[in-house]
């Protein structure tokens, strides 16, 4: 399986580095992982409702410019279905037996996704009802991609 990870913004803090080399590393047995990063749109801290659907326009146009037309893509945001673990790790496995190959998760920047990029999604998928850092939410995924193909292959994995 071909699992990619489309972002928006640069990671900073080297913990988080250090966790997705982590996880990468980890996922390397179960499949192929790539990880883009599209540039934050700059913006003020005060924004208009309309200054902000601009910036979720430029930074979705930057992350639809990154999906393959083929790709499955699922789309992490609040209002997304919620997911047990097993659920997930059963959600990864369907995904890979009926032809999806490509598989796309999509992380939005500060302000979320776009709306062009939630139409394009063919899921969307919700962590916790709780806002967490976009950087921070890379790594959570990848703990639970990584802990759907345990469950999956009935690896053992700490609860």
């Amino acid at each position: 399986m071909n699992i990619s990870i489309i972002s928006v913004g640069k990671l900073k803090e080297n913990y988080l580095k250090q966790a997705i080399v982590e996880y990468t590393k980890r996922l390397s047995s179960y499949a192929k992982l790539t990880i883009v990063e599209v540039s934050d749109e700059k913006a003020p801290e005060q924004l208009s409702e309309s200054e902000a659907e601009q910036v979720k326009w430029i930074e979705g146009s930057r992350i639809l410019a990154k999906i393959p037309s083929d790709a499955y893509v699922i789309a992490l945001v609040i209002k997304g279905k919620s997911l047990t673990s097993e659920e997930f790790a059963t959600k990864l496995d369907k995904l890979a037996t009926y032809g999806h190959s490509k598989v796309v998760f999509v992380i939005g920047g500060s302000l979320g996704l776009s709306n062009e990029v939630i139409k394009r999604a063919n899921e969307k998928l919700s962590f916790s009802k709780m806002t967490f850092p976009h950087q921070l939410m890379r790594v959570i995924l990848l703990e639970q991609i990584y802990r759907g193909f345990r469950i999956n292959r009935g690896e053992p994995y700490h609860k």
